[in-house]
């Protein structure tokens, strides 16, 4: 049989755990980022013919990540997304390599995205490049 002072202590313990919880559960909230919706981006103009010679590199906004575009030393373009598979550190063009480069570990990929040294595990992710004029767009692969 329940006696009074344990339903005392069973109301003043459930009380106390709700006023804990509902002043724990917004500070939790405040403190955790919201989910980052990406921009619906289908197609961005990355560069121009003049803009980029031949045998280097440029970092560029695809929508709200980072993106490198390479233009290789036969004058044609490539594009991958910028973070690294490894840690998603932004990856660079090594122009007295041709390769692109993870400062963060020393992991290399060839121009084709794959990885080839360091500890990346999967090649960079590829973007697809049309000309258009003398500008340069980047699309998502289909």
């Amino acid at each position: 049989m329940l006696d009074r002072r344990r339903i005392l202590n069973w109301l003043l313990g459930g009380s106390a755990f709700a006023w804990a919880g509902s002043v724990l559960h917004p500070v939790i909230r405040f403190l955790m980022p919201p989910p980052e919706q990406e921009a619906a981006v289908s197609a961005v103009k990355a560069t121009t013919l003049t803009e980029m010679t031949p045998n280097s590199g440029k970092i560029f906004k695809f929508g709200r990540k980072p993106a490198l575009i390479v233009r290789r030393s036969d004058g044609t373009f490539t594009a991958f997304m910028a973070k690294c598979t490894h840690l998603d550190c932004i990856v660079q063009y090594r122009e007295d390599k041709e390769r692109i480069w993870c400062a963060c570990h020393d992991g290399f990929y060839d121009l084709n995205g794959t990885n080839v040294s360091g500890p990346p595990p999967r090649p960079l992710d590829a973007l697809e490049v049309h000309m258009q004029g003398d500008d340069v767009y980047v699309t998502r692969k289909s």
